[in-house]
């Protein structure tokens, strides 16, 4: 082990196949043979083999079934090369698998039939055991298997944005009735935010235990809090996640979408990697994530610009990640369902061959 791996105590050397990937090295803040690069939400709505194999069955199904996680989460490895798998699901899927009445609706996303409103709601929700998400062991360890010395990020959505789902009964822009049970009835707030807490941890705990290699936490509506309230009524609840999957000894990214001004607090709640989206710069990300390896940010819409275009803001971007203890290459966001497949892998190659060291 290098001097400078002994700076991250927490953080368990992962097994041979795995010791020299640039994914794990970044995320540790060591130096890596080139700067690596995923993307979220790699693995789905853009590629045509994912659409074929996706053909007549729902987004929950194909979450529970082994066979298809393994092989979609496989896909974009395949075609594109890049250094990290992220786990095939939904931050939604722990709920169904504890019981919860909720589908994936096409082009409206999450719908719950009947969403929380009180304590006795919260209450009715079970905790989450691996005896309630089988397939997830059953995948994670078949996509180990087949992806050698590649990593596998796990994932799971952080509670402010699952308990926006579970209140609203589905997507929201305003999150009025979050914000109303937040303020209004601190009590339930409070109860259903340590539920869901405890339910991620648990989901990541399964994933780690069947072998993924690191993972993010997803809090896609974050955006919509002031750094006070997120402070108050959020992070102590993300830290609690955070601080569990600590235990596991793998690198832990936070992430979310228009949390530029949360960023400082997002790493304080226990982050080895804070994700970055592409509406800050990424040197004010560094700067914000107080010391952490940082992942991002490409405005997920360049890659509809001319290569040349866009490679010429991939480049910016990695010249600048060199600033930080280490750096991850993402998207800002998602990858865009309508995008090509063969300008992910173009942006793949640019990244590997523009940051080798």
């Amino acid at each position: 082990m290098s001097d400078d791996a002994a700076t991250q105590p927490n953080l368990a050397e992962p097994h041979d196949a795995l010791a020299d990937s640039p994914f794990l090295r970044a995320a540790r803040g060591l130096e890596p043979a080139h700067t690596p690069v995923w993307f979220m939400r790699q693995a789905g709505r853009s590629l045509p083999e994912y659409r074929a194999l996706r053909e007549g069955i729902g987004m929950l199904e194909s979450c529970m079934r082994a066979d298809l996680v393994t092989e979609i989460t496989l896909q974009p490895v395949r075609r594109y090369g890049v250094d990290a798998a992220i786990f095939f699901s939904d931050i939604v899927l722990p709920l169904k698998a504890v019981g919860v009445d909720l589908d994936i609706v096409a082009g409206v996303g999450p719908v719950v039939a009947r969403p929380v409103r009180t304590l006795a709601d919260v209450e009715a929700i079970e905790d989450l055991t691996p005896d309630h998400v089988p397939f997830i062991t059953q995948a994670v360890r078949e996509l180990v298997s087949e992806l050698g010395a590649t990593p596998l990020i796990g994932f799971a959505g952080a509670p402010f944005t699952v308990a926006s789902y579970l209140v609203e009964g589905g997507p929201s822009k305003e999150h009025a009735k979050t914000k109303a049970m937040m303020f209004g009835a601190p009590d339930v707030w409070d109860a259903l935010m340590r539920k869901i807490a405890g339910i991620a941890a648990a989901y990541l705990e399964v994933q780690v235990a069947a072998g993924a290699s690191a993972v993010q936490l997803f809090d896609s509506w974050a955006g919509a809090l002031s750094p006070a309230d997120y402070e108050k009524y959020v992070m102590p609840h993300s830290a609690g996640v955070l601080a569990r999957a600590g235990e596991l000894g793998v690198p832990r990214i936070h992430f979310g979408v228009g949390t530029g001004e949360l960023l400082g607090h997002m790493a304080r709640a226990g982050a080895d990697v804070v994700g970055v989206d592409w509406r800050v710069p990424l040197s004010d990300g560094i700067a914000r994530a107080e010391g952490r390896v940082v992942q991002g940010n490409l405005d997920p819409t360049l890659v509809f610009a001319p290569t040349e275009v866009m490679t010429a803001r991939a480049a910016e971007i990695l010249d600048a990640g060199r600033a930080a203890p280490g750096h991850i290459f993402n998207l800002g966001h998602g990858v865009i369902p309508s995008t090509d497949p063969d300008q992910l892998h173009r942006l793949t190659d640019f990244v590997h061959e523009h940051s080798a060291r």
